[in-house]
């Protein structure tokens, strides 16, 4: 991960993409969403929705794992540079989260990030708050997912 400091307004990066099967958007709405629109192909079928829609709670858990995942594997290919990789802190929330379109069985949602903001922390010093927003978009190239959220990012250390 990078610091702060070495992050510019407008960078954007993809960060991966996510297959809904109908399997996937089951087992989750069973566990944390369990609406019958999420739970059986035929009341989505016969819902607004027009098909077995994933719930936008499973739309963004895809995009967090996502961008875990991408994280990681950034800090990885640092480390394995002799670069010295930056430890993010919380975040202190989000903002703007929209769920435009309906994700239905089959679909494929890319997700990108693209940074919006960032400051210096008034309150922690050592510490700026990045601002970015995290779009998803399926495969017809339609908007179906978006967020603004922040994250504490270290200043690179002087001296």
């Amino acid at each position: 991960m990078r610091f702060f400091d070495d992050i510019a307004i407008g960078q954007r990066r993809e960060i991966g993409t996510y297959t809904f099967t109908a399997e996937s958007i089951k087992t989750f709405a069973q566990k944390f969403d369990p609406q019958l629109f999420h739970l059986d192909e035929e009341e989505g079928k016969n819902s607004l929705f027009g098909g077995l829609a994933a719930s936008g709670w499973h739309v963004g858990s895809a995009c967090m794992s996502l961008l875990v995942a991408d994280g990681q594997r950034l800090a990885r290919e640092a480390a394995s540079r002799g670069e010295e990789v930056a430890v993010w802190g919380p975040s202190p929330g989000f903002r703007d989260l929209r769920w435009i379109r309906p994700v239905l069985a089959g679909d494929t949602v890319a997700y990108v990030n693209e940074v919006i903001d960032k400051r210096t922390s008034a309150s922690r010093p050592g510490w700026g708050i990045l601002t970015a927003r995290t779009t998803g978009t399926n495969q017809r190239g339609e908007e179906v997912y978006s967020i603004t959220a922040s994250a504490f990012v270290p200043l690179r250390a002087k001296g």
